[in-house]
């Protein structure tokens, strides 16, 4: 499909499409702009409501094809198994589509709930999240689909993150970025004082991997979806945990009352050592904090600022978030 195409021209080869995998007709669409680059619309039909997702093509060329479609495979068991996340529309047992005009799409219920802003949780929602994730992280361990050989972040050493963060600091400062060079000082620091052994007491397995208030639905009183299941990985089901915690629990500061509330929902399903919260938190900073701490940082557009933000708040806490979270 050409360049000049525009969404409406995308979204009517789309319908088109629908219809002829599923017989439906669409009474109503409504774009839905959350995300990066892929196009998505609830769609209204006789048979209720749905969400189609269009993939654009050159972010899907992040994708490994085998990779996404086994993490649908995975979406559509955990919804059989009850958890909380929208059911794929399948098609000879396919459920990644390709249009007449080859646009690549998925269709899924359309699930009801509400974003919540990042950090703005209240203890019910982060209870019923934290209850709901280690559901899923018991279901897709429970030995149905295997183990890999290793994670797919393996974390570097002390001296390869150090090269990689005075390299950053001084690429910022050729860029006469003086007034970043604290947040990146801040991450040297913190890289300089991470006790590396807790590296090796972290817990292999599958994981969502994009645990985020972004892809997260809720009532009042509770979780209603966990969405988008595209990054999901053999990893470490703790990035799940501190992803979460980061994402809903923290704003200026960590409020360590909604941690203990997502804690003690997740120990209902899963049974996890003392730290484990604190050792989360620290994998997810070693891990994230290159991705968004960099010389370009201050043209972050909203959710990048907010994931430095996360990444700046975790590095000056390095030293004490043990002592913060009384070492949950």
């Amino acid at each position: 499909m050409g360049a000049l195409w525009t969404e409406e021209m995308i979204l009517d080869d789309l319908l088109q499409s629908f219809h002829r995998f599923f017989g439906l007709d669409v009474i109503e669409s409504t774009p839905i702009k959350r995300g990066w680059l892929n196009l998505k619309w609830k769609i209204k039909t006789e048979a209720g409501d749905f969400l189609l997702k269009q993939y654009n093509k050159e972010r899907y060329k992040k994708y490994i094809p085998e990779e996404l479609l086994f993490a649908f495979s995975q979406q559509v068991r955990l919804y059989n198994q009850g958890l909380a996340c929208p059911n794929l529309l399948s098609y000879r047992e396919k459920t990644l589509f390709e249009s007449d005009h080859g646009e690549l799409f998925m269709v899924m219920e359309y699930c009801q709930g509400k974003l919540i802003e990042p950090g703005k949780a209240n203890a019910h929602q982060i209870y019923d999240l934290g209850r709901t994730t280690g559901k899923m992280h018991r279901s897709l361990n429970d030995g149905t689909i295997g183990i890999k050989n290793s994670p797919q972040f393996i974390p570097p050493s002390r001296e390869e993150r150090l090269a990689h963060w005075n390299s950053v600091w001084v690429q910022t400062k050729e860029s006469g970025k003086t007034h970043l060079l604290a947040n990146i000082e801040t991450q040297i620091k913190a890289t300089e004082d991470m006790h590396m052994e807790i590296l090796e007491l972290l817990q292999l397995g599958w994981a969502h991997r994009d645990l985020w208030v972004d892809n997260l639905l809720f009532d009042d009183n509770r979780l209603t979806a966990i969405l988008d299941f595209d990054r999901l990985k053999y990893d470490y089901p703790q990035l799940d945990v501190a992803r979460a915690v980061m994402s809903c629990a923290v704003d200026d500061h960590l409020e360590v009352s909604l941690a203990e509330a997502f804690m003690e929902g997740y120990k209902e399903e899963r049974n996890v050592a003392e730290g484990y919260l604190t050792y989360s938190l620290q994998l997810l900073w070693y891990m994230e904090s290159t991705w968004w701490i960099n010389a370009n940082m201050d043209q972050h557009s909203v959710p990048p600022a907010r994931f430095a933000k996360e990444m700046i708040w975790l590095a000056e806490n390095q030293k004490n978030i043990q002592t913060l979270l009384a070492n949950m």
